[in-house]
């Protein structure tokens, strides 16, 4: 323990000791750090400055007395840290314990907040502060959890509020002013380029994407502020525009990941380090001229699926010229994670679970439709309540587009119903990408991409299985868009060249839901959507209001990664374009698909009723009927979705009991109006928005938000690994089209079907490239905090709020187990299916408490935070 007492001596004397006394307190902070280690020379220079100026102070705030001077609460005297010098510090970086001792004056009164200077040279991050016996009042307990610069950094006092919780006009009178100038800051003034201590929370349209300097194929559309492309908002940051483009943010070197974002959003030095520990692979486009001179070595084609396999089992060669000349350009602490420690294999990954058992139960029929159910991308499958398919496509624009496919085709495989029989009782199903992809795929196939728009019509079977009764294959017509869909269909074969082009088709299938999974389930449908909730809510609601406090760790980590990704990922020339086959016009076609994006659609039951997978039913516990009984993502899904809505709406009743608080919380209804005006401004005329003007409102609101950001987005990225970590499973790119009778790409599938095949779908370096970046993408951090876990557990002094916190936590406990009784069910054929995989994907892993991470395929964090 190290000690913290008042510099001035002198002060202390004229103290009447008949009224005061003195408070005892702890510190918790954590000194500046590079990734797992104390920042050393700031440590040094630091000792420096504690010798020559004033070291750290901290000045408790009365929540009870006002300062008449100034209307603010009465201000104790400061207390200096102390010992500074004296103190070891560790070379790894890890978090030191400090007393603090003050003089409490009975006019005082309880303190409610404090003021803390830091007058070192570096910043430290202030984990928290405890006062122990406060007359009257007992413990004091203050959980900052923030960075905290020195004073020349700030043009205000930095204050943090104990963990009590208030609503506006409950708050302290001698804290209301602080409470109001927090937020002032936090949204500051919207201009200049904002540093690393700024922590300000403000808005800007995605004009960060392109690189005009260097030409037009660099150049990439604003995204947002846009009636043509719509989009929500990110973090401004501030940097000057490019200088042959006005309306497009200049760009960091590409290997800089040094972006704005408030520091508190930043990554912790653990989830840092686990980021950069495998963040090389998702920027493997800075390798890909070295990459692309060793493919030229060997052709850029994998012939078989065993040398597919051989990534897994015997990696991938290096000549040693090239691994010294990277060592030259690149930190070996980050090299050596691309080159293993088993010598000079490159890119040597584990096998993912879908090949693990059975190396060819991926190519069947069951094991192709379940994963619509269970894998990745379970959230687009939708019951056909029409035949033939229909299209929503403006026929003024775009001509005919229903479908081709005919009940001939489809009927010799239904077991014996009829087209209408079938779907009067709910056994047709589609996975439908048509409407998605037809407005951008002329221009698509402008690019190295050949594929199609698809549609796959679904038979459900009586054991709850789906099989495949139709693939359609759609192009533009070539005369035009006005004139339609040019449509080819193909029926399940086993053997021969049919088998290989049944194949073939459903690779087609495959390549547009991983587009669809990647770049609207998982990027646009919850990274890009939570942004906007993540800067209002730290804009508009203080850090003191309860529905602060029920979102923000469901905030944690968002707006750092998807800075990265504007960097890495989704930039124009990035991964996510080099590997996803809409290639230059992915983030444009995700803009499409904003417009048809409704916040109430979000929540689970709504989206299950509106793709037809489950009609109302009272009688059931979620008050709607499943369609098809195993459903594993909706099973499961619907138990996670009814606990968060039972602890949200516990938690919004202890505060607003009443409708009227609802409409008379100034924050709350600021931060709802900003939400929808600025956020997601370009939805802002909506009308399905819900009004905040009740409490259902608020809850439906905020269960929607946390759903969105721990549970759906765990669903669809957590298992990346597990099932597209095999590319042939899911390929993200097909580079040609069918092959059509008497070509040699005809002839060549009748004789090498496994190479025809291959010679379709991503090329060998994309496929590295996209296995690399999905590696990264499905491991959890060894810091990972998951649904019903909380960083602390004085997170509030509410006792009404932590008993309801416990009810979900036990909840989702039991929630565990009945995934894992389903899981054993042999019955339930889509838990598991021909691969063997049980799905886990919304496995809560509340009990996991080991902090271990890595490629799990389970447990829901809290956040968007990867």
């Amino acid at each position: 323990m190290l000690c913290l007492k008042n510099k001035s001596e002198e002060n202390t004397k004229q103290i009447n000791k008949n009224t005061t006394r003195k408070i005892k307190g702890t510190v918790v902070l954590m000194k500046k750090n590079v990734l797992d280690f104390t920042d050393v020379a700031a440590s040094f220079l630091d000792r420096i400055y504690e010798v020559f100026s004033k070291g750290v102070s901290l000045q408790l705030i009365s929540a009870v007395h006002l300062d008449p001077e100034n209307g603010r609460g009465k201000l104790g005297k400061p207390a200096f840290l102390e010992r500074w010098v004296s103190s070891i510090t560790p070379l790894t970086a890890g978090e030191t314990v400090f007393d603090v001792k003050f003089y409490w004056d009975e006019d005082f009164g309880v303190p409610g907040a404090f003021i803390i200077k830091n007058y070192h040279y570096s910043q430290f991050y202030l984990r928290s502060f405890t006062l122990e016996d406060v007359p009257g009042h007992g413990r004091i307990h203050f959980v900052p959890n923030s960075w905290v610069y020195p004073v020349r950094r700030y043009k205000y006092e930095r204050v943090f509020f104990s963990n009590k919780t208030y609503l506006p006009h409950d708050t302290p009178e001698p804290l209301r002013k602080y409470r109001e100038e927090e937020l002032v800051n936090l949204r500051g003034d919207g201009n200049g380029m904002l540093k690393e201590w700024d922590r300000v929370y403000d808005y800007a349209p995605y004009n960060d994407l392109g690189s005009p300097e260097k030409g037009n194929e660099y150049a990439r559309p604003c995204l947002g502020r846009s009636k043509d492309f719509p989009y929500p908002r990110r973090g401004r940051t501030g940097r000057k525009p490019v200088k042959t483009d006005q309306n497009t943010e200049s760009r960091l070197p590409l290997i800089s990941l040094n972006i704005y974002v408030p520091r508190d959003e930043r990554f912790g030095h653990v989830k840092m380090s686990d980021f950069l520990a495998y963040a090389l692979k998702s920027i493997l486009q800075v390798l890909n001229p070295e990459l692309r001179a060793i493919c030229d070595k060997t052709p850029n084609e994998f012939d078989t699926f065993e040398e597919v396999l051989n990534l897994y089992e015997g990696g991938f060669k290096v000549p040693k010229w090239t691994v010294t000349k990277l060592q030259n350009h690149i930190p070996w602490e980050l090299l050596k994670e691309l080159f293993r420690t088993d010598g000079e294999q490159f890119l040597k990954f584990p096998p993912p679970e879908v090949i693990k058992e059975d190396k060819t139960a991926w190519r069947t029929d069951e094991e192709f439709a379940r994963e619509m159910l269970a894998g990745i991308n379970p959230v687009v499958i939708r019951r056909l309540e029409t035949f033939p398919p229909t299209s929503k496509l403006d026929s003024q624009n775009y001509g005919n587009q229903s479908s081709t496919i005919t009940r001939e085709q489809v009927e010799k495989n239904m077991d014996g119903y009829n087209v209408d029989q079938a779907i009067k009782m709910s056994r047709l199903f589609i996975l439908d990408h048509h409407d998605t992809l037809m407005p951008y795929l002329r221009r698509i196939n402008s690019t190295t991409t050949k594929t199609y728009a698809t549609r796959t019509v679904l038979f459900l079977k009586y054991d709850g299985t789906l099989k495949p009764l139709a693939i359609e294959l759609s192009l533009p017509h070539p005369d035009g868009d006005h004139h339609g869909a040019v449509s080819q269909v193909y029926t399940p074969a086993e053997g021969g060249v049919e088998g290989s082009i049944w194949q073939l088709a459903k690779a087609y299938v495959a390549v547009n839901d991983s587009g669809h999974h990647q770049l609207i389930s998982h990027w646009l449908h919850t990274h890009a959507v939570m942004e906007p909730f993540v800067i209002a809510t730290n804009r508009q609601l203080s850090v003191i209001h309860p529905i602060f406090k029920l979102l923000h760790p469901h905030f944690r980590d968002t707006m750092n990664i998807n800075a990265f990704a504007r960097q890495i990922l989704i930039n124009a020339g990035g991964v996510v374009e080099a590997t996803v086959f809409p290639a230059k016009f992915s983030m444009e076609m995700s803009s499409f698909i904003y417009r048809n994006w409704v916040f109430t659609e979000q929540a689970l039951p709504a989206d299950l009723l509106m793709r037809g997978m489950a009609v109302k039913d009272s009688k059931n516990h979620h008050g709607l009927r499943l369609l098809i009984e195993d459903y594993p993502y909706a099973i499961d899904g619907l138990e996670i979705w009814s606990a968060i809505e039972t602890w949200v709406d516990e938690y919004c009743s202890l505060y607003y009991p009443t409708d009227e608080l609802v409409q008379h919380d100034t924050e709350l209804q600021s931060w709802w109006k900003e939400i929808r005006n600025e956020g997601h401004g370009d939805q802002k005329d909506d009308p399905r928005w819900p009004e905040m003007k009740t409490r259902d409102d608020l809850i439906k609101t905020c269960t929607i938000i946390i759903w969105i950001g721990s549970a759906l987005h765990a669903a669809v990225n957590f298992g990346q690994y597990h099932y597209a970590g095999y590319l042939p499973n899911r390929p993200t790119v097909s580079r040609r089209f069918m092959p059509q009778p008497g070509t040699p790409e005809y002839a060549e599938l009748e004789s090498d079907p496994e190479k025809a095949f291959l010679k379709t779908i991503t090329a060998q370096l994309q496929t590295l490239l996209g296995i690399a970046l999905i590696e990264v993408l499905s491991r959890h951090s060894s810091d990972e905090v998951y649904l019903g876990q909380r960083e602390t557990s004085e997170w509030t002094t509410d006792s009404e709020a932590l008993a309801a916190f416990d009810r979900f936590r036990r909840r989702l406990l039991e929630i565990e187990n009945n995934i894992n009784e389903r899981n054993g069910n042999k019955e339930l054929k889509n838990r598991a299916g021909p691969v063997n995989v049980p799905y886990t994907l919304l496995y809560p892993s509340t009990s996991d408490m080991s902090r271990i991470g890595g490629l799990t395929g389970r447990g829901i964090p809290n956040s968007v935070s990867i």
